[in-house]
């Protein structure tokens, strides 16, 4: 795992316990890498013994523009999060959006996502530019992004008339249509303000879903969940993205069970 900060990543935890779990002589290591070192790293990466890694912030778009072969899914982000070696070439994809849809379906039950019609969407950073398109794949017929940046957001609706965009005052509004609500922002995370919506105007058979796990309930979970709405935390994305990564490194296709679960909540500690 390459970022700059790294030493947060729960990343070395999950892989380690496939590791285990599978038997697999391997590792995983953080490594950090500041910005102005990502293209040496990843050039030497071929001689480093390393069989390729993952990507976070800031360096996901630094990554996209170094690597030898991307996945169309990537090339349509203009971001990468997992690198793996192929022919001696630099490979790159974008796990992102299927591991939060992995991670919904696992919350809310497959059947009822690919029920999901409409969804409003917070944010326009890396995290929404990977999930909107997978909303689409979904079936989400219907996307709204509300974000303060307007400039941000304009990228998401190009070439797509399936998603809309409304400013930041129109977030209440927005609510009432939605089947689905993801934050795809840093409101919440621990040491950052609250997300400061009112979910009034959601349906009773409305889903609310947090890309933030720590902490697992951040507040907007914490609302929905005593409306008795229906809830999908970050965990399940972060284990998820993790998988097809492993699967190209080492050869096999990781579970995503309730003890890898387990471990990685008792790493993350106790609600504040």
């Amino acid at each position: 795992m390459i970022g700059h900060p790294v030493a947060h990543s729960r990343s070395p935890l999950i892989h380690g316990h496939w590791l285990g779990r599978y038997g697999i002589a391997g590792s995983y290591e953080r490594v950090h890498v500041p910005p102005d070192d990502l293209d040496r790293f990843l050039r030497d990466l071929p001689a480093s013994g390393f069989a390729g890694g993952n990507v976070t912030i800031p360096h996901k778009e630094g990554a996209f523009r170094a690597v030898s072969v991307v996945t169309e899914r990537a090339r349509r982000l203009g971001a990468v999060n997992t690198l793996w070696l192929e022919d001696g070439r630099l490979h790159g994809d974008n796990t992102d959006g299927p591991g939060f849809v992995a991670g919904l379906a696992e919350s809310i039950g497959p059947d009822e996502a690919r029920a999901l019609r409409s969804a409003l969407v917070i944010g326009a950073g890396g995290a929404a530019r990977a999930i909107v398109p997978a909303l689409g794949d979904l079936g989400v017929g219907q996307v709204v992004v509300c974000a303060r940046d307007p400039d941000r957001a304009r990228p998401l609706a190009a070439g797509t008339g399936a998603v809309a965009l409304l400013p930041w005052s129109g977030l209440a509004e927005a609510l009432a249509g939605a089947d689905l609500v993801v934050n795809t922002t840093q409101l919440g995370m621990a040491g950052q303000d609250p997300l400061d919506i009112d979910l009034a105007g959601l349906g009773g058979r409305a889903v609310v879903a947090d890309i933030v796990y720590v902490p697992l309930e951040t507040p907007l979970l914490a609302a929905a969940r005593a409306r008795g709405l229906r809830t999908a935390d970050g965990l399940g994305m972060l284990l998820h993205q993790a998988a097809p990564g492993f699967a190209r490194w080492f050869g096999r296709v990781p579970s995503v069970t309730p003890a890898l679960r387990a471990l990685v909540e008792a790493d993350l500690g106790p609600a504040p």
